[in-house]
């Protein structure tokens, strides 16, 4: 049999993020795969997810090692199906040949010229292949974001690879492209450049590409060798000399390099690359900033009552009673139904027009923090659920975005965002929107403070509330009115929870 080599890219994970980084490999190469089976887990800038492979057939490449980040649209894994490991080198991975044209597979048996006449596969092997092809064409219907296998509603059109036919041999159609014509050519040379971030990286730094001699497989153009060129001084040459290509080690690290910051004179101690959850929230929060001209209101808010409320109801029953962040999402939820403009999102059209799009429903975020960095898993359909369904849907949610499982759609459909930074030991901040939202509500810690009560001076439990809202979308007028409203409900609860 023929070698069928199928070469799966990393789909879009969700809400189009361009690159992942590999975590580990849970499949080995001569590994058999079954269709849906994991692969790998990555970890994307919003949670760490495991990759089901959409192939059935047996490992025939890993592209990448744990530890590496991965472009959308980079070779993940290569599958051949069964009967085609032992075939030729050529038919596993054709290579490039001169014109950038791979060369055509070939089919086995008396077809090939190499073959001895009438020889034929063994019909164990055979079945083998026909069982997985079956799988494959059934497929399950499960989807990971951008991408599925096939079945269920519907079937996934895959582009299929021209091939020029070998003098009287009909070509063998493969379903997927090989990975050789998946490269991208350098104009005279046989090496190749498959990764964006190396073509971007080469062009953001001035780097000749035609230059280069790849280390790769085949030539094959690696981050490495951009980045030795980079470190690597430029060798004039004479006008009748050969240019001389960049390659073999990198220089010696000038001192600067070697540790010490040109600017303060200190020695460098750590650099962290900004990736993950912290370059997603560096991205947006400084999108927020650019776009949205936010205003900040806050008041002081008397949560005897409220503490005194939860009190009685956990003495009663300790394992019923909500968190008072619970209460106060509940609140909140309330508060939007009367005052929707902070539930809304701001978009602009094709022609450049800016539109309030209203929702009809409440998907409420909440800040929490995890290993990997902030994140705000949002609980859909808020506003139809009870204090104590939403402390369940808090506590869920919290678990699930700290075990780094948390979805997309998790993690990226909230309205409006609550977050109680009071845990930190704090009492007030004038957070940053979660963009595309256009509100944010912040709660301080609570503490005992001096307040007048009926004309005397008493101690009470006292925090703050602190409300970063979009002007666009409404006055200081809705703003403070959501924010007093949520406070009064706070300061008389039992008499508020009774009307919601």
């Amino acid at each position: 049999m023929t070698s069928a080599l199928q070469v799966f890219m990393l789909p879009d994970l969700g809400e189009g993020l361009t690159e992942a980084e590999l975590i580990n490999w849970l499949v080995s190469v001569g590994d058999e795969v079954r269709v849906d089976q994991p692969i790998a887990e990555v970890e994307t800038a919003k949670s760490v997810v495991e990759v089901p492979s959409p192939y059935a057939g047996v490992v025939a490449e890993l592209h990448g090692e744990p530890g590496q980040t991965l472009d959308v649209g980079k070779p993940l894994i290569s599958v051949a199906r069964v009967g085609s490991v032992g075939a030729d080198a050529d038919d596993a991975a054709p290579a490039p040949s001169p014109d950038g044209i791979a060369a055509s597979s070939m089919p086995s048996g008396s077809g090939r010229p190499d073959a001895t006449p009438g020889a034929a596969s063994s019909a164990p092997a055979e079945v083998a292949a026909n069982a997985y092809r079956e799988e494959e064409k059934a497929g399950s219907g499960n989807v990971l974001i951008g991408y599925g296998t096939p079945g269920g509603a519907g079937q996934v059109r895959r582009t299929r690879a021209p091939r020029r036919p070998v003098s009287g041999v009909e070509p063998l159609e493969t379903p997927d492209l090989d990975l050789s014509l998946l490269r991208t050519r350098v104009p005279g040379k046989l090496g190749a450049v498959i990764s964006p971030l190396v073509r971007r990286m080469a062009r953001e730094h001035g780097v000749d590409l035609g230059g280069l001699h790849g280390s790769g497989e085949s030539g094959l153009i690696m981050r490495r060798d951009v980045e030795a060129a980079i470190s690597t001084p430029e060798v004039e040459a004479s006008p009748a000399a050969e240019p001389v290509p960049v390659a073999g080690p990198k220089p010696v690290a000038s001192e600067t390099q070697a540790g010490t910051d040109s600017r303060t004179g200190l020695g460098i101690s750590a650099r962290t690359p900004v990736k993950g959850v912290r370059k997603v929230v560096a991205a947006n929060m400084t999108r927020s900033r650019q776009e949205i001209p936010e205003a900040t209101v806050w008041v002081d808010v008397d949560a005897t009552a409220l503490v005194e409320l939860r009190a009685g109801m956990k003495k009663a029953d300790s394992h019923a009673a909500p968190g008072l962040l619970a209460f106060i999402a509940r609140f909140v939820t309330a508060g939007l139904k009367r005052f929707p403009e902070l539930n809304t999102r701001i978009e602009t059209t094709a022609d450049g027009a800016q539109e309030i799009v209203s929702f009809d429903g409440i998907n409420l975020g909440f800040a929490a923090q995890t290993d990997r960095g902030l994140t705000v898993p949002s609980i859909r359909n808020a506003e139809k659920l009870s204090a104590r369904e939403l402390d369940g849907e808090i506590r869920r949610l919290t678990a699930v975005v700290r075990e780094g499982k948390g979805t997309p759609e998790q993690l990226g459909s909230g309205t409006f965002t609550l977050n109680n930074y009071g845990v930190f030991g704090v009492d007030g901040s004038a957070a940053i929107i979660n963009h595309p939202e256009v509100a944010i509500l912040g709660v301080g810690r609570i503490m005992d403070k001096p307040w007048v009560v009926g004309g005397e001076l008493a101690v009470r439990k006292v925090t703050e509330l602190t409300l970063t809202f979009d002007h666009r979308v409404c006055d200081g007028g809705t703003a403070a009115g959501f924010l007093r409203f949520v406070a009064d409900c706070m300061e008389k609860p039992g008499a508020v929870l009774a009307d919601l």
